[in-house]
């Protein structure tokens, strides 16, 4: 049987010496002793994987809600296929892909129910309350709110994994013996994590959208990154159905943006001669992305997506729905909080009702929230 130590030497002889290496993670907040032959970023993997929140990601929305269809994205295969894009690049830059998939796999825990309607809406509430931004929710999901353990509150995952969620906030290194805190960039693992996100919303959103028939086949020709691609599948497989023409097409899409992405990304190390994962946090500038033309076809599969779906009457009356729910079920337990569950009651003393509330709404699922909301404002149902 390997032992960790045998599998941290194998990371050190194998990964690119830029990755970040499972013997160099900079710890836990709550100290635990090493597993046997479990690598530091597999735990965190695991932890994540089992956790309460990760299990609420089945039944949130992607683009459309729960009940809108079985075979449509919801918030968990979403992430799984972030996992999967994510291990690709990974693993052909010699990458560490156990921290890639841990901050792939726990990226949108703090997601509120709703996709980004419902984002908007508890943001539009704790406005007064210093906002709500979901990777900060995700990082206090596995920091504090999962009660998993007795010894610490949350998942007590590594540095280098809570680091790779703080997507729009300020890092940090962990505070060395002066106590200083430094400022520093994302490792290449997250910024990989970031791209892979795009990736999968971007063209699965594309294979939703067809299915849903919100999206028409023919309006996609004037996107170019589709048309090229389209016309080969159309070429290659002439006798194919329409739908397997368009799942190939999006599957080619997919393939051409991750090896851009690997090509443009490796070039960009090789010209800036890096020679660890510290020299990639203290960049000036983010080493992974794509070339500038693989770049310009895919914001203008953005805006497309934005024109065509994203603003489709359909979703906007989704929206506008999410919104209100939001909204409702927010308001009322900010005014009486006592209708909240007991063991988010007894949290606000500690973390005051605004906090509390937003905690509670945004941990629900489509299916718990639109019943909570029943329950609440309809007379008819029971309570």
């Amino acid at each position: 049987m390997l032992r960790r130590e045998d599998l941290e030497q194998r990371e050190q002889d194998t990964l690119a010496p830029y990755a970040v290496k499972s013997a160099h993670a900079g710890g836990r907040a709550h100290p635990e002793a090493e597993h046997p032959f479990r690598l530091a970023f597999q735990r965190d993997r695991d932890r994540i994987v089992h956790s309460t929140a990760f299990r609420r990601l089945e039944y949130k929305t992607q683009v459309f809600v729960n009940h809108e269809g079985d075979h449509f994205r919801t918030r968990l295969t979403h992430t799984l296929e972030v996992a999967q894009i994510a291990r690709t690049i990974a693993r052909s830059l010699r990458l560490n892909e156990d921290l890639t998939e841990a901050i792939s796999l726990a990226h949108d825990l703090g997601h509120p129910p709703f996709g980004h309607a419902g984002e908007r809406a508890m943001n539009e509430m704790m406005q007064p309350f210093g906002g709500f931004e979901h990777n900060q929710q995700s990082v206090r999901i596995v920091e504090v709110l999962e009660e998993r353990y007795p010894d610490f509150p949350g998942l007590n995952l590594t540095w280098e994994t809570r680091d790779g969620l703080k997507k729009h906030q300020r890092r940090t290194r962990p505070h060395d013996q002066s106590s200083q805190a430094t400022s520093i960039g994302p490792s290449l693992e997250a910024q990989i994590a970031d791209h892979a996100d795009e990736i999968a919303y971007n063209n699965h959103d594309i294979d939703d959208g067809l299915t849903s028939q919100m999206i028409h086949l023919d309006s996609l020709h004037e996107v170019p990154l589709w048309d090229e691609h389209f016309g080969e599948i159309k070429i290659g497989f002439p006798q194919a159905s329409l739908k397997i023409q368009w799942r190939q097409t999006v599957r080619a899409i997919i393939n051409s943006l991750v090896l851009d992405l690997c090509h443009e990304t490796l070039r960009r190390l090789e010209t800036s001669h890096l020679g660890s994962a510290d020299d990639v946090r203290a960049a000036s500038q983010r080493l992974v992305g794509f070339s500038a033309t693989m770049e310009r076809k895919s914001a203008e599969l953005k805006l497309f997506l934005l024109e065509n779906l994203y603003r489709h009457y359909r979703v906007v009356r989704m929206a506008e729905k999410a919104r209100r729910i939001i909204r409702d079920l927010f308001a009322v337990y900010l005014d009486s909080p006592k209708q909240m569950p007991p063991d988010f009651f007894n949290r606000i003393a500690d973390d005051g009702t605004p906090r509390v509330v937003c905690d509670y709404v945004a941990g629900m699922t489509d299916r718990y929230a639109l019943d909570e909301h029943q329950k609440l404002f309809d007379p008819r149902v029971r309570v």
